[in-house]
């Protein structure tokens, strides 16, 4: 086992981007883990730019990963009980241009895809398939 130190200040500034809010608001909310398809098609970004931010939010201590076949799922990292507060704070963010609404309503369509609670199929934008955007 690796003992990793995380610092406070590595946990904020991966909270101060908006797409990496974003996807820790949607996992927060909805208390799933998801694939980096699943996110794609929530959030409408592109895949290379998703897995940037995933790999910086899991640098950060705040989300966890493993490996399914050849997905790969990220959670939210529940090992310090500050992270719970943390993500409590995060769930209550006010959302006034309702864009956490938005992506919470694609990931929910998102996962009812899912076979034998699993992803199984992709990216389904095919605009975001060739990360074109």
């Amino acid at each position: 086992m690796q003992l990793i130190t995380i610092q406070s200040s590595d946990i904020f500034q991966a909270l101060a981007d908006e797409t990496r809010l974003r996807i820790v608001y949607l996992l927060a909310t909805t208390d799933e883990e998801a694939c980096l398809c699943e996110l794609v098609d929530s959030l409408s970004e592109p895949a290379y730019k998703l897995s940037r931010h995933l790999k910086i939010l899991r640098q950060a201590g705040l989300l966890s990963s493993y490996k399914d076949g050849r997905w790969v799922y990220h959670r939210l990292a529940r090992t310090e009980s500050y992270l719970e507060k943390l993500f409590e704070t995060v769930r209550d963010l006010p959302d006034p241009d309702q864009v956490y609404a938005a992506d919470r309503a694609h990931f929910e369509q998102r996962m009812c895809l899912r076979v034998d609670g699993r992803c199984r199929i992709g990216i389904l934008s095919d605009d975001l398939k060739s990360g074109a955007r």
